[in-house]
């Protein structure tokens, strides 16, 4: 086979693969919008639930994800953003910076219920603050933290380099450097990767499973130290636990729908943000 059929052929390939991938994701996402759409209403939206969840409104869980949400932010995107400072701009590049890095990126990959266990032995039992908030919140920050490290550091590194050597060279101090010459830049891709990590924690179930969630809990969180519904837990109760599935069904597929606006419309904010500075900030 020549070079040119070869080149074709794992064209080909690969846009068919793309293409599939697209047509999966838009399927599904058709498919929650189709079944989910009927049961969208005010009361469904604001009300509390019954029986169980498995009648009325998921108003507490919405309520409890975004506080579980802004809690994950408040906590790990901060930190997340400083030690890729640290790492990109003031340690020594060694050994040592290189075992951090492969430990941050290690952990990246460690499966979510490990999190999920671990937040339960530090912060639940071994610091007091019980099945709350406070709890569930520091757990996911630990979970994305290394998904924070590793894209912001990776914007940092887009930045170049003749950029902060004129900024040394005119007197300017390190940290002055920093915060006129690179992060204007590099705040884009940070605050992109970001969000997405932190998208990503809205939707998962394991760690606030052990740390916060409750089964069934109709009202609304008064302190960071409270336990709260949140979308993933009750969804999949929904899915496993109550009896009459035709029945629930409805609200199954009401609050995937939700959960699913709830993660797509971060998604469009750290787009948004993206397009704001970069039109604020060429180079």
């Amino acid at each position: 086979m020549s070079r040119k059929r070869t080149e074709a052929l794992v064209y080909h390939l690969m846009r068919g693969v793309t293409y599939f991938i697209v047509l999966v994701i838009a399927y599904i996402t058709f498919d929650i919008v189709r079944h989910g759409l009927p049961a969208i209403s005010w009361q469904f939206l604001t009300g509390l639930p019954r029986q169980s969840g498995a009648e009325g409104g998921i108003l507490p869980a919405i309520v409890g994800t975004i506080c579980l949400v802004a809690g994950t932010i408040v906590v790990a995107l901060p930190l997340g953003m400083a030690a890729a400072i640290y790492l990109s701009e003031y340690a020594t590049q060694g050994r040592f910076t290189r075992a951090v890095r492969l430990a941050i990126i290690t952990l990246a990959g460690v499966p979510s219920i490990v999190f999920g266990l671990f937040g339960l032995g530090l912060f639940v039992l071994f610091m007091g603050f019980g099945a709350s908030i406070l709890a569930g919140s520091l757990t996911l920050a630990c979970m994305v933290l290394p998904t924070i490290i590793v894209s912001s550091e990776e914007a940092l590194r887009t930045v170049p380099q003749s950029l902060r050597e004129g900024s040394l060279a005119l007197g300017a101090t390190k940290w002055q450097t920093i915060r006129k010459n690179v992060l204007p830049y590099a705040i884009p891709g940070m605050l992109t990767g970001s969000i997405l990590g932190i998208g990503r924690a809205a939707g998962e179930t394991a760690p606030i499973l052990l740390t916060v969630a409750a089964f069934y809990l109709p009202r609304l969180p008064h302190s960071v130290f409270d336990q709260v519904m949140a979308l993933p837990y009750h969804l999949y109760i929904l899915a496993t636990q109550l009896p009459n599935v035709e029945k629930v069904r409805p609200m199954q597929y009401g609050t995937a729908l939700v959960l699913l606006v709830l993660v797509l419309g971060m998604s469009l904010g750290a787009i948004v943000l993206r397009i704001h500075f970069r039109k604020k900030y060429r180079w």
